[in-house]
């Protein structure tokens, strides 16, 4: 749900605030959200195969930590560079949410539709609940001020990851044992 609430946060303000903060006026702020949807899909992709080589929990706890590194780029560094800022986070929160999709599907193997349902639909929906706090906040103080808390929200996810364990890899499904004629020896 953390890393919903950045990306939504992410989504619905950083076209205004990289206008603020470059000067660059509306094709600053389309190119920024051009750049962080671009950031995803390359986090999506990237995260398969070090998760195959390292395991998909060393891999999310890694993307969130350079995803606050990352989101703090995008609220405090000045200038083009925060195109890069941009670009990373999204990366980072994407590697992450591609990974806690099929670890919730293998935590809940004989439950996957409500593992996908809390994976992709209860955690997005919070970050569309959480953008008009965010939208708030900046109302009455600075659109600045309203990004800074999503820095902190990568680390509350890094430490929530601190007691998980690897899924153990699912077993053959009933279909696959009935067809390989293995119901009946049990």
């Amino acid at each position: 749900m953390c890393r919903s609430i950045v990306f939504v946060g992410l989504s619905a303000f950083v076209s205004l605030y990289v206008r603020e903060r470059t000067g660059g006026g509306e094709a600053a702020g389309t190119a920024a959200l051009f750049v962080l949807h671009l950031g995803g899909a390359a986090g999506t992709v990237a995260g398969g195969r070090p998760a195959d080589r390292y395991g998909r929990l060393a891999v999310v706890r890694r993307s969130y930590v350079l995803t606050v590194l990352a989101v703090a780029g995008v609220v405090l560094v000045p200038g083009p560079a925060v195109y890069l800022c941009v670009t990373l986070a999204s990366a980072g929160l994407y590697v992450s949410f591609s990974l806690h999709i099929t670890l919730g599907q293998d935590y809940l193997p004989r439950r996957v539709g409500t593992a996908s349902g809390v994976t992709l639909g209860l955690a997005v929906s919070v970050g569309g609940i959480a953008a008009p706090a965010v939208g708030a906040l900046a109302d009455v103080t600075s659109l600045q001020l309203a990004l800074l808390p999503l820095v902190a929200l990568p680390a509350v996810d890094r430490l929530l990851l601190v007691g998980l364990r690897e899924p153990a890899p699912p077993g053959p499904s009933a279909a696959a044992r009935t067809a390989a004629g293995d119901v009946g020896a049990r």
